[in-house]
């Protein structure tokens, strides 16, 4: 891809055209000449002498976006379609006995990127492999095998269509061998003078699914010529509204897949591929939509091997003509909102291509170039006739071309909003709510699928499972894709030579869609963000469904496996405490959608455990597969056996009994005192000191060091997040949360023999507007440490709905490098985003807590922590979160102000501090999917309301 090689810039729109749209006469678009560069590329080779009384062919698997060809200075043929083959006979134009030159010349634009404006980087050139490939003059054309299972889907016969590319006869033998290559079954024909249909009785045959997916070699023969493709029996139909693979549901826990290289751009080598999807079954990902083209040919036959169910994509969408009408309707469209706004202009851009008759032959070969290609694939289980072009004739008569030739699936097409053509419904970013009331309308009768959810953009997504539950409860819901599989940063450098992953603007390309095409669930280099880990354990094949220490009740979530080749471990774990168990025996046969009861041999009482235990149970592979070796884990799950009950206040027997390393509340004088403008409150072996001018906690000495570089502060605001900013992070701008401050009010104190209080009463309140939140803060100290309480009430008009999360914030000295929690862990989690994070004792360092995101936001928050330490080798401060689930804490180098303010890493690392920037939190507000889908779910949102938040300091 020449943008990638020096030649212009790489650019990146998600959906405006980067030209300027021109009509001709006749009100088709054109293409511009400004602006539209051109690639010239020359070759020599030579062809073997063997070829000489052969047919030969030039085969183009991919050139964005359109070419002539030249052979010996003769043209042959132009082409376009950027993501479909391209073949042209060059037999008479070739040289035997000297070397040949071969010459292309690649337009950037054409006509044909009006319906090839997919959410990428518009990048050009020559992007898949290149062939000369010799044929015989009387040869196979074409071969379409279709396999059909009897009523029973045990026995299936298996049609084989042969073309031929002459009427002269030729003689064909087709064969049938297992795995092992040996024969199961054969015909031959002596006359195959153009089309002629072989068909074959198979007697049960193992079928193809996703999670068994056998092949058979199929060879096809004349006497100059085999053809080899491999086979996998199965059938695909409706039943009722179910979507059905040989005769069971099927439900899609699937990704959408651009084809993107973070060097190469469309040109992905095997091996970054064949990862990518070793990836996806390693995280139980079982279907990939082709978004929004035909892939390589290669991903075909490794989805076919691995065992990938695969929507096929025709290389076709037109979203920047809604943009054009949208623009050109004015002030009247903010009258319209969600979908009615989105419908609307919809309808009107139908008319430049969808629904323009002049455009129908394009759009009909869009849909031939991807069936001919793919059609023997049995991981091709849909075909789509693209994506967001819109709806109008020419999709009709795609679907019906589809339909007359390969009547053995069904098509689906998003923007078919009511499903009038294709076979299926399909949404994109629909809530949860949505669904559930579609599947419960009597009305409605097609299966729904979500073409796109759970948009995966930076810290995200949130509320998964709520779609796998409704997915596995509502037999119309077919399941869904994530948006997207991997960010496509393109790895650049500095000026400095610092290496980046850059994003639309970053190459000065305008327009540009800026970090939008960051929204994957792995990061560019293609190792998986936290975002893939919780989709994996959302998709588990195998949930519990309840437990206690002796027994779990679990269901299988597979489609067609029962949970004979998986291996149960059990283990407790606690605060500080692990003890092994042992293999738990899975009952024999437990098909999909039945439930079982595992019988936990466990010998441990209960009143042995610690404070808080949590019987954990992992599911991993017996054996290895083609995908991952044995002992991979596929699901995993935790039963709490035994909870903490916190006290209202500190118990020197409660803290004996939980905290071990927590000393015990000894009588002893304090002193509070003041000097000039600080009130000192001195204890055994600490000493903190107030600034009565602002009511902060400016120091607390311990051995001589002080442990705060700055003040505990109570914040409301995080740095935005891609999911935040166009939804709640809007209003938190909006209000100014980001920029509260501190409004001391009083200050007062108290001390005893055993201990001593200090209450400080601050409004912490934005600038411009009234409201704010009172709060009062209490200050309880003993000689282990100091206990804050805050109560806080917000007041006022334009107080926002929500806060990004309450708590305290505090710089330590850096050489507190080490934390050590007890709470879900190791990764990052969020109250909508912490079912892949597991309870358990875990340990890391500052560094290692920190997620980075290619474009900096919000990250690293751990949640249900009861408490944490963060040591320095010899010191060590300790926070306890005595209340309901606990509390979350974050430690990173980076202030909320560096993270909102940076655009890239590179950035970031300018602002890191020496110091530790600890976050101390009793609540998160949920992350969602708001970058593009529903806002975070009212159920995880931290709604301004009044509050009581504690922690203790030891």
């Amino acid at each position: 891809m020449w943008q990638l090689q020096g030649f212009g810039r790489p650019q990146y729109t998600n959906t405006v055209f980067p030209f300027s749209v021109s009509v001709k006469s006749d009100g088709t678009p054109s293409i511009p000449y400004e602006g539209n560069y051109t690639g010239c590329y020359a070759r020599r080779f030579s062809v073997p002498t063997e070829w000489r009384e052969d047919l030969i062919r030039l085969r183009f698997e991919g050139v964005d976006s359109a070419f002539h060809v030249f052979c010996n200075g003769k043209e042959v043929g132009y082409s376009q379609g950027s993501r479909n083959p391209s073949e042209f006979d060059i037999t008479s134009l070739l040289h035997f006995d000297s070397e040949n030159t071969l010459a292309v010349r690649v337009y950037q634009f054409c006509d044909g990127s009006y319906i090839e404006d997919q959410d990428q980087w518009w990048l050009s050139g020559i992007f898949r492999d290149v062939w000369l490939i010799s044929f015989p003059v009387n040869h196979i054309a074409d071969i379409q095998v279709q396999t059909h299972l009897d009523g029973d889907y045990r026995n299936a016969t298996l049609t084989t269509k042969v073309d031929t590319i002459t009427g002269s006869s030729i003689p064909v033998t087709i064969k049938l061998l297992e795995q092992s290559q040996s024969l199961m079954t054969s015909k031959k024909e002596t006359d195959v003078t153009s089309s002629t249909s072989f068909t074959l009785s198979v007697s049960n045959p193992s079928k193809w699914t996703a999670e068994t997916p056998y092949l058979y070699h199929l060879i096809v023969r004349t006497p100059h010529q085999v053809i080899a493709i491999r086979v996998g029996f199965r059938t695909t139909e409706l039943k009722d509204g179910v979507f059905m693979v040989n005769g069971q549901p099927v439900i899609f826990r699937g990704t959408n897949r651009h084809e993107h290289h973070p060097q190469f751009g469309r040109s992905v080598p095997h091996d970054f591929l064949r990862a990518d999807l070793l990836l996806m079954k390693k995280h139980n990902i079982n279907a990939i939509r082709t978004s929004h083209y035909p892939n390589h040919p290669r991903l075909y036959h490794l989805a076919d091997e691995l065992g990938l169910w695969v929507i096929d994509e025709a290389d076709l969408e037109a979203h920047g003509f809604a943009d054009i009408e949208e623009a050109a309707l004015g002030p009247d469209k903010d009258n319209l909102r969600g979908k009615e706004r989105q419908n609307f202009f919809y309808d009107l851009a139908s008319k430049w291509t969808t629904d323009n008759p002049a455009w129908e032959e394009a759009y009909v070969d869009r849909a031939q170039q991807l069936v001919y290609r793919d059609k023997n694939h049995p991981c091709v289980t849909l075909w789509s006739l693209g994506n967001e072009a819109f709806y109008g004739r020419n999709f009709q008569a795609m679907y019906d071309w589809i339909k007359a030739y390969d009547p053995t699936r069904l098509v689906h097409y998003e923007a078919d909003r009511k499903a009038q053509t294709v076979d299926i419904l399909s949404q994109m970013y629909s809530s949860v709510d949505t669904i559930i009331a579609y599947a419960e309308d009597p009305v409605s009768t097609k299966p729904l699928v979500l073409c796109e959810y759970v948009h995966a953009m930076g810290n995200g997504p949130g509320a998964i499972k709520e779609y796998i539950d409704a997915f596995y409860k509502y037999p119309l819901l077919m399941g869904g894709f994530v948006w997207e599989w991997a960010n496509h940063g393109l790895l650049t450098k500095t000026k400095e030579g610092k290496p980046y992953y850059a994003y639309g603007g970053d190459f000065g390309d305008q327009p540009n869609d800026g970090n939008f095409v960051l929204d994957g669930v792995l990061f560019s280099d293609h190792t998986p963000t936290p975002g893939l880990l919780e989709y994996k354990k959302a998709i588990e094949s195998v949930q519990i469904i309840s437990g206690s220490e002796n027994e779990i009740e679990i269901i299988n979530r597979y489609d067609f496996l029962s949970l004979d080749h998986l291996k149960c471990e059990w283990e407790i774990v606690g605060d500080g405490y692990v003890r092994p168990g042992g293999e738990v025996i899975i009952p024999q046969d437990i098909k999909p959608g039945q439930t079982a009861i595992l019988a936990i041999t466990n010998e441990v009482k209960m009143s042995n455990l610690p404070a808080e235990g949590y019987l954990t149970v992992k599911f991993t592979l017996k054996e290895a597969t083609s995908w991952a070796p044995a002992g991979h884990e596929v699901a995993n799950g935790q039963i709490r056996l035994k909870s903490y009950v916190f006290p209202s206040q500190i118990s020197s027997s409660y803290i004996s009994t939980i905290y071990k390393t927590i000393s015990s509340f000894n009588t002893y004088p304090f002193l509070v005192t003041q000097q000039d403008r600080m009130l000192l409150v001195i204890g055994p072996g600490s000493k903190w000191t107030f600034e009565m001018t602002s009511g902060h906690l400016v120091s607390w000495v311990k051995g001589g060091k002080n442990m705060l570089c700055s003040p505990p502060i109570m914040d409301f605001y995080r740095a935005l997040t891609d999911n935040d900013r166009p939804q709640d992070g809007m209003q938190w701008i909006e209000k100014r949360l980001h920029q509260t401050n501190d409004h001391f009010k009083s200050i007062s104190w108290k001390a005893t023999h055993s201990d001593a209080e200090v209450s400080v009463v601050t409004r912490i309140a934005p600038p411009v507007f009234e409201w704010s939140v009172d709060t009062t803060t209490t200050y309880t100290f003993s000689p282990s440490g100091v206990r804050i309480k805050v109560h806080g009430i917000p007041q006022g008009i334009n107080v926002p709905d929500t806060f990004a999360h309450i708590g305290l914030t505090f710089q330590m000295p850096p050489e507190f490098n080490t934390v050590r929690w007890f709470g879900r862990g190791p990764g990052e989690s969020y109250r909508d985003k912490k079912l892949s994070q597991m309870f358990g004792t875990w340990e890391a360092t500052i560094d290692q807590l920190f997620t980075n995101y290619e474009f900096p936001q919000e990250n690293g928050n751990r949640t249900d922590v009861r408490w944490v330490s963060i040591s320095s080798g010899e010191k060590q401060l300790k926070a306890i979160f005595p209340f309901g689930e606990g509390g979350n804490f974050c430690a990173s180098h980076y202030t909320t102000e560096a993270l909102d303010s940076s655009r890239h890493p590179f950035e970031l690392e300018e602002k890191r501090l020496e110091n530790v920037v600890l976050r101390l939190d009793f609540a998160h507000h949920g992350l969602g999917t708001g970058s593009c889908g529903p806002k975070t779910l009212d159920k995880y949102a931290l709604k301004a309301e009044e509050f009581s938040y504690e922690v203790w300091l030891e």
